[in-house]
């Protein structure tokens, strides 16, 4: 089976993001980026799929400008065989992203698709399942447990009222939850081995896939600040409280 992980560059999720003074989006500037952890989890299943023996070969693709062979790079040294960058402007719309690697899983001819369920940047939680509905595969969201049985590939997907698990016929499309499994270091080693391993470059046109724009970005503000807490002497304090200032009783 060849396998196809779909990653995205985003800010660290350690950093605190900053807006832009206009508003217009947010403040890159001297900011580091860092593998989509739902991204990180996608890969490590893959990997840990083919150490298995599932899986023969895992391809890691990601869709942006020049820097994102960064994190293409960070998949390789985790395990992956070979990366392809499809090099194209940043902050592209989910419906666009799923174009472009529906074409790459069509020339790559790959049985299973793995992606995070969202970006920690947009969260969006589309792509995934645009991507299967192009395809015409079948899809497991919200992944916290995949295993293969009988040419089925068994997902445990998490939902509101507990745990739901699905037979799904391959091909398919399956997204990855914060449960599924805990990603790996990359060793040294295989950071420098990653260094020699192959990425293609491509482009939208060479794909003949034309990026159409279906959303207007307006504007980006900062969450409000909360306000401090108040101390109460009573019960009956608080109560008042809830029930007249905060009226939420």
């Amino acid at each position: 089976m060849k396998i196809l992980v779909a990653v995205k560059r985003v800010i660290d999720f350690n950093l605190k993001v900053r807006v832009k003074p206009d508003n217009s989006d947010v403040d890159l500037t001297n900011v580091k980026m860092a593998l989509n952890p739902f991204c990180e989890i996608a890969v490590e299943e893959a990997v840990r799929l083919k150490e298995s023996g599932v899986a023969s070969e895992i391809i890691v693709v990601s869709v942006g400008s020049k820097p994102c062979q960064e994190q293409l790079r960070t998949a390789l040294a985790l395990g992956v065989d070979r990366g392809i960058h499809i090099e194209t402007e940043d902050n592209h719309e989910s419906l666009n992203i799923a174009k472009l690697l529906a074409k790459v899983v069509e020339q790559e001819q790959s049985e299973l698709v793995i992606l995070g369920k969202q970006s920690i940047d947009s969260d969006n939680n589309q792509t995934g399942q645009m991507l299967a509905a192009l395809l015409g595969f079948s899809q497991g969201t919200f992944a916290s447990k995949v295993e293969q049985k009988n040419n089925k590939l068994i997902v445990t997907r998490e939902i509101d009222g507990g745990l739901q698990t699905i037979a799904l016929t391959l091909p398919a499309v399956v997204t990855s939850d914060l449960r599924l499994n805990e990603p790996r270091y990359a060793s040294l080693p295989n950071i420098m081995k990653a260094k020699r391993k192959p990425i293609d470059v491509t482009t939208p046109e060479k794909l003949d896939v034309k990026l159409k724009s279906h959303i207007q970005q307006l504007s980006v503000s900062a969450p409000t600040e909360r306000t401090a807490g108040v101390m109460v002497n009573s019960v009956q304090e608080l109560v008042d409280k809830l029930k007249n200032e905060a009226k939420v009783i």
